[in-house]
Formats: structure tokens, sequence, C-alpha cells
């Protein structure tokens, strides 16, 4: 069985949400937490990464039967590292927690993608990474960032091991801006749908 890291960074890191409110901006970041670990959870032991005082996204968690992990506060690469840090053994998996059109087909397809020995990965559309599987947490290496999709390629290939892209549509579509997630409207989850429902009522009030 998988285990699958989600690491949750306090919602002040969306900020290209804006012009939402903090308020706002936290309901719809913890609302994708909820759909992301609804297509998680069922799929294997899912740890979520956040910070000591994230209470809400522990609330999250808890509800959704995960388990809960303190986030160095180092960045995005650190807080991946301390979930794979306690994988005892079998294939890893990381998805990030902005996904909210994600669904348990997703998760299993993409662990279905990785190559015995290997890694898959969802290459989002600005280059970066939303999601990897690992058939081992060693072959983790952090190169998070821009470009980052390419360089885990370049890793594989540098420690000769296979690869494969995973272009999931449903991993593949993340929420930086509302605008991003008015796009996806039709195929949010159903936490994710119900917040933006409710900003779209203020909106029309």
């Amino acid at each position: 069985m998988a285990t699958i890291v989600v690491p949750f960074r306090s919602p002040d890191a969306k900020r290209r949400l804006a012009p939402l409110s903090a308020e706002a901006r936290a309901d719809l970041a913890h609302a994708m937490l909820a759909d992301v670990l609804a297509a998680c959870v069922p799929v294997g032991r899912t740890l979520v990464v956040t910070a000591p005082d994230g209470a809400r996204a522990r609330a999250v968690a808890a509800a959704a039967g995960a388990e809960v992990l303190d986030d160095p506060g180092r960045g995005l690469a650190d807080a991946v590292a301390v979930g794979l840090r306690a994988v005892t053994d079998g294939p890893a998996l990381v998805v990030n927690a902005d996904l909210p059109c994600a669904r348990p087909a997703d998760v299993l397809a993409l662990l279905g993608l990785l190559p015995p020995g290997g890694l898959a990965l969802v290459e989002a559309p600005d280059g970066t990474t939303n999601a990897l599987a690992l058939a081992s947490p060693r072959l983790w290496e952090p190169l998070y960032g821009p470009g980052s999709a390419a360089r885990f390629a370049r890793h594989a290939e540098g420690i000769g091991v296979p690869w494969m892209a995973a272009p999931l549509p449903d991993l593949v579509d993340d929420v930086d801006t509302l605008a991003d997630a008015e796009l996806l409207a039709d195929r949010l989850g159903p936490h994710s749908a119900a917040v933006l429902a409710a900003l779209r009522a203020i909106a029309a009030a």
C-alpha cells in the first residue's frame, strides 16, 4: 500500500487568490485540502504536513482520517521531506493540496503509472510539479520550484531509474488564482465547489 504525503502551507501562501479577503482565501485553501484528502485517504495512509499552529488544517485532516505531522516552516521541500521520512516501506506519493478536482481514481491512476523502481510525475501547466509517485522515498530530491518537473525527470535519468509522465487532467489542473477555480468550477470537489458558490453569492449580493 502506498503512503501519501500532502504538504499544506498556511493559506497566506495563496496570495495569488487575491482579491479575495484573507478569510476567503483561507476558506478556499482549506476546502481544497479537504477535497484532496478525500481523494487520497481511500487510496492509502495519508500524512498532512502543516504548521504546528494550523488548527483548522489539523481539524480538516482529522475529519478526513489523515495523520498530521509538523511542518518545520522552511518551505515546500522541507515539508515533503518530513512526510517522506515517516514512510517506512512501499511506494510514496506526494500530492499537492491545491488540486481540488482530484478523485481517488486519479490518485490510483498515478500510482498505476509508477514504473518499477522509478518515479512518475504530474507536471503543472507552468512546469512545476503537482504530484509525484516514488517507488521508494529514497528516490526523492528537493527539486521544487520553477521548472521542477523537468528537474525530477533529469534526476531519474541521472540515477538510472525509469520515470513516467502522468498527464492526469484532475492532477494537472491546480488552483493558484480565483480565475483558476472559476475555470474548473464544473469539476471541483464538493468542498471547493461549496466555497466557490458562497463567494459567487457574496459577489452577486
